[in-house]
């Protein structure tokens, strides 16, 4: 089995659009929430989401383009072109493009879009829905996209497990490498669904947090916590070979050593509180890295700031880690880039490469009120130094969907 490195890394969030500022704002625990001023809350029970409002598409791509573009797939191209510019190479001209990879995850897809067009559809009759209107809102058009703008051209696909299928783009991406199916692989993910639509989809299912206190919003294992918020952006990593990287003289941030991937059977939306499958998963993903699960230092939570996520969680973490469950540090930077559904594995993976690179645990920042049910060290508002060695990252996603991946400090 081969060794799978990260060489590259591109990130769009409310907290940062490079990962100098991103992972500064990390560290600094600061978050991206601020009210929602896209679009008229007044009949809205949310008034707070984490926008990614500095984004600017056209120094991407022309007006044009962006025009026939939807924003997550905007986000998506942006951060692969970042993360493609920082690995150091042009990946077609390194390798064979049939032996490179774009695995690039997103739950939803094209939401603004879809939104936009519906409505001109109802205004104005079906002669008036863009042509575009399709490739614009499907899901797999970011990988697609991608892979136009590099010109790679192996495994091309894109994993739809809602809040998990970065993760799974992650894990694939790493399994293709590891067993010589791909050199290098473009993986991750990305979501932009905060539109009034979706907004209220999430809101009347009671997923989303009625606060309008940015600080006090997303606050994953708070007692008060009431609901997620809604995020958005995008995740791309660059993962290559271990020996090809280092002929090139690829700087390395981090080394994916495991993949599990488990599925709840249970409910289209809760996960199951028994945490026997998400248990698993996190099992699997250390046997999958060949360790003990004693070896894991850090985990990279799920952490929506649900009142079940983090219950479940807790649970899955303790029936799968024991007596080591009280030792792990558990954190969930959600609470400050929001919950960025399908680009959330994947920026979460960036967080725990880095963290494992400089030594810093991230922290959950707007902690005040501990919860009984959850009793993990959740690193609570201030980063940690830390001698890390491996941590995993952790995704749940509706329809009970669960993915983690194992990452180890590069060491040659």
């Amino acid at each position: 089995m081969k060794r799978v490195v990260i060489t590259g890394i591109g990130v769009k969030s409310a907290i940062g659009n490079t990962k100098e500022v991103f992972w500064e704002n990390i560290c600094a625990g600061k978050h991206g929430i601020r009210l929602i001023d896209t679009f008229d809350t007044s009949d809205f029970d949310i008034k707070v989401a984490a926008l990614d409002n500095d984004f600017n598409s056209e120094e991407y791509m022309d007006k044009k383009e962006a025009r026939r573009t939807d924003r997550y797939c905007q986000l998506a191209v942006a951060a692969a072109l970042d993360a493609m510019k920082d690995c150091g190479c042009e990946l077609k001209e390194a390798y064979d493009p049939y032996r490179v990879g774009v695995i690039v995850g997103s739950g939803i897809g094209g939401l603004h879009t879809w939104e936009a067009e519906h409505n001109k559809y109802l205004e104005k009759g079906p002669k008036r829905v863009s042509v575009f209107f399709i490739p614009s809102m499907i899901a797999n058009m970011a990988s697609g996209m991608i892979s136009i703008r590099t010109g790679l051209k192996g495994a091309n696909f894109c994993p739809v497990t809602a809040c998990a299928s970065s993760n799974h783009a992650l894990g694939e991406a790493f399994h293709k490498i590891r067993y010589g199916l791909l050199d290098a692989c473009v993986a991750g993910g990305a979501e932009a669904c905060i539109t009034k639509f979706s907004a209220a989809g999430f809101n009347n299912m009671t997923a989303l947090t009625k606060s309008d206190d940015p600080d006090r919003a997303s606050i994953p294992f708070d007692k008060e916590r009431s609901g997620f918020v809604m995020g958005e952006g995008a995740g791309i990593l660059i993962l290559e070979e271990l020996e090809h990287a280092k002929a090139r003289g690829a700087k390395i941030y981090a080394e994916i050593v495991g993949y599990g991937a488990t599925g709840d059977a249970y409910h289209i939306t809760s996960p199951d509180p028994g945490a026997g499958a998400a248990a698993k998963c996190l099992e699997f993903a250390v046997q999958d890295a060949g360790l003990q699960m004693t070896d894991i230092d850090y985990i990279n939570a799920h952490g929506t700031s649900t009142p079940l996520n983090e219950r479940v969680e807790t649970s899955a973490i303790k029936q799968a880690f024991g007596d080591h469950a009280s030792k792990l540090m558990v954190s969930s930077t959600k609470s400050m880039t929001g919950h960025m559904l399908g680009a959330a594995g994947a920026v979460e993976g960036i967080v725990t490469a880095l963290a494992l690179r400089d030594g810093i645990v991230p922290p959950t920042v707007g902690y005040q009120v501990p919860d009984e049910d959850c009793d993990l060290d959740c690193v609570p508002n201030q980063a940690r130094k830390a001698d890390i060695h491996y941590a995993l990252s952790n995704s749940l996603g509706f329809g009970g969907h669960n993915a983690t991946i194992c990452f180890k400090k590069y060491e040659d």
